[in-house]
């Protein structure tokens, strides 16, 4: 068997760990019959083959499953070269991506952006709007801000301070249903909802909030959807208070259930942390979400 390319490699691990041409396209950056026709081709090179359709999805063969850890083998140590590569580059210059949720990266990122471009005008620093912990070890990221502390040993993490969450409604809101402040207030009211699922009603009644699917008029799993609809009245939903306080026309309610406490933690990778760029970035956002 000749020598693998590299490019047909990645479009078998990629479409081997998305299940799905089009999912693994989006992911290299290519055409849905592009990765087609790599996935073909590294079959014909090495005379098996690795997927069969089930769908719309792609499903490992026998033989695929039996040399996926030896592809993720070798992505892995392409990625690591692509790391130690990258951290060893002491250029001012060239682009940074960055991953936060997308309430951070809507209100709090822009103006760091801004300030930044202003001192660095060599950087461009690509915003990654996620609310999925973003993989750094795969370099989906450069910098990733963060909710909870990673584990992984190969990334660092700082944390820089600790925030607050609370419940908010629109001041029309409040002139038709009154001002509510404490739980047992919240029982018949609207609010909007995070998910279908369960998985958010779950998490306001361990926070004391008495509800059911009932009081959700409206849902939306993305954090600046979820706000602009209780902007424009629709229900109670919860938000930063640095974002909610910047927000015209916005009243905290339910003011006797105590704030959501979380961190804010800004992570890299160990050997991206040396390429001066990436330290740059980091130590601005650093100071400037310090300062939020």
């Amino acid at each position: 068997m000749d020598k693998l390319d590299w490019n047909q490699l990645r479009a078998f691990l990629e479409t081997a760990e998305t299940g799905s041409l089009s999912a693994a396209a989006r992911k290299l950056g290519l055409t849905q019959p592009t990765l087609s026709r790599q996935v073909a081709a590294i079959e014909q090179r090495m005379g098996v083959t690795l997927f069969e359709r089930v769908g719309k999805a792609m499903a490992l063969t026998p033989t695929g499953m039996d040399l996926l850890e030896h592809a993720r083998a070798m992505g892995a140590a392409a990625q690591a070269l692509g790391v130690a590569a990258s951290g060893r580059s002491q250029e001012v210059g060239g682009v940074v991506s960055v991953s936060a949720t997308d309430a951070v990266a809507f209100y709090l990122l822009p103006p760091l952006v801004r300030q930044l471009r202003e001192k660095e005008p060599g950087i461009a620093v690509e915003v990654i709007s996620s609310n999925a912990l973003s993989d750094l070890l795969r370099r989906e990221a450069d910098i990733a801000i963060r909710h909870v502390k990673p584990e992984q040993p190969e990334l660092i993490a700082r944390l820089i301070r600790e925030t607050s969450a609370s419940f908010y409604a629109s001041k029309d809101w409040v002139k038709v249903h009154g001002h509510p402040r404490s739980a047992e207030d919240a029982t018949h009211l609207p609010f909007v909802g995070s998910d279908r699922s369960g998985q958010y009603l779950g998490y306001l009644r361990q926070h004391g909030l008495p509800l059911s699917e009932a009081n959700f008029s409206c849902y939306s799993d993305h954090s600046v959807a979820h706000w602009g609809l209780v902007c424009q009245g629709m229900g109670i939903g919860a938000m930063m208070d640095e974002i909610a306080h910047a927000t015209p026309g916005i009243v905290r309610v339910l003011d006797d259930v105590p704030p959501v406490i979380f961190p804010i933690w800004l992570v890299t990778h160990r050997e991206l942390r040396t390429a001066r760029r990436i330290r740059v970035v980091f130590e601005a956002l650093a100071q400037g979400l310090q300062a939020g």
